[in-house]
């Protein structure tokens, strides 16, 4: 299975995107993928980046891929070009995420290739302001937003997750057929984060996120077909 996440995100600045960007889907994730455990990977350029910000999934069986060796020894051995390549990378932030729960949508099937995440994803990294949070944060997923993914058209599926490695305590990764599918039926009951007296805005009041988090992303690698 897939039940661990490498999340890395970040921006390249104009000059550098079309050498990096060769170098990471040429080069990079193929040799990610050659590694023991890896089980998929996915790039995605983020909406309202300016074509500068990307967002790099990994996933594994268990964390315990990306712990053997972790991000920080597989950064002291890296080669002089991966250096360079990485060096490019502006506002990284990463994490290394343990599935807690999932749901699939009524299009899971469209999932891939093989266990792929989907063409498009919303992906959120943030902490609490309590215990208390977490407590009310879980019930809003089991009771309200895991079932209302499990029916909406257009999602392939969700899966909340914990942070192993990084500054944040949870995530949350959402998947999608398309960018049009996401605005059309997924996008407005997102307005109620701003509503104080729904669920979701009483619990979203008390949230910090990552920079740059909730981001929403079209995936460039492997290419989405038509």
């Amino acid at each position: 299975m897939d039940r661990g996440l490498w999340s890395i995100w970040y921006e390249i600045a104009d000059a550098n995107r079309a050498d990096y960007l060769a170098w990471f889907h040429g080069v990079h994730i193929p040799e990610k993928l050659a590694r023991p455990g890896y089980a998929w990977a996915a790039h995605y350029a983020l909406a309202g980046g300016n074509g500068r910000a990307y967002l790099a999934l990994f996933a594994a069986a268990t964390t315990a891929t990306f712990l053997n060796p972790s991000p920080a020894q597989l950064a002291q051995r890296q080669s002089a070009e991966t250096r360079r390549m990485i060096g490019m990378r502006q506002r990284a932030q990463s994490c290394v995420l343990a599935e807690e729960a999932r749901v699939d949508g009524p299009q899971i099937a469209q999932r891939g290739p093989g266990l792929t995440a989907g063409a498009v994803v919303q992906f959120g990294c943030y902490t609490t302001a309590s215990s208390a949070v977490d407590d009310d944060l879980g019930a809003w997923y089991a009771q309200e937003r895991f079932p209302l993914l499990a029916e909406l058209p257009g999602c392939i599926g969700a899966r909340k997750m914990l942070v192993s490695v990084g500054a944040q305590k949870h995530a949350i990764l959402h998947e999608f057929v398309s960018m049009a599918a996401r605005e059309q039926h997924f996008a407005p009951h997102e307005a109620d984060a701003h509503k104080p007296d729904t669920w979701m805005g009483r619990v979203r009041a008390q949230l910090t996120h990552a920079l740059g988090s909730p981001m929403v992303g079209q995936r460039l690698w492997p290419a989405v077909p038509g």
